[in-house]
């Protein structure tokens, strides 16, 4: 994990899930995900868009041309946890398949122009993955 990452998580367990500059958002939550190959347990700080089910991230990587390693965390194990605000949820990840990823994609780049920024950086679609609430 970068130190980047490690200061983002530290301030957000510090500030009941607020995260200060650059993202000044309580959209940010944790991911927690299990390695695929390796087992190992990792964290990821992570922008969120609420829905009727859950919340929705992005599998941006900052527009880079493959998905990041939590993508395929997920989908290997797909029952997780997040961190939001001060709780601890019990989460299922699913991968959003189309035409809800494209309604979905739509809202998110018109409320955080970044995200398109990345799109155009990538000849890749996107993927947008659900984090369901489960019971503990």
């Amino acid at each position: 994990m970068t130190d980047f990452n490690e200061r983002i998580i530290a301030d957000f367990r510090a500030n009941g899930g607020y995260v200060g500059a650059p993202f000044n958002s309580d959209q940010l939550l944790l991911l927690h995900h299990v390695g695929a190959k390796s087992g190992v347990e990792r964290v990821s700080p992570l922008m969120s868009f609420a829905d009727d089910d859950g919340w929705v991230i992005v599998a941006s990587k900052g527009g880079a041309p493959e998905n990041p390693a939590w993508f395929h965390n997920l989908k290997a194990h797909p029952d997780t946890v997040i961190e939001h605000g001060t709780e601890t949820i019990p989460v299922t990840a699913s991968v959003i398949d189309q035409p809800e990823r494209d309604e979905h994609w739509a809202h998110i780049t018109a409320t955080n122009a970044g995200f398109a920024g990345y799109e155009q950086k990538t000849s890749r679609t996107i993927p947008l993955v659900r984090l369901s609430r489960r019971a503990g």
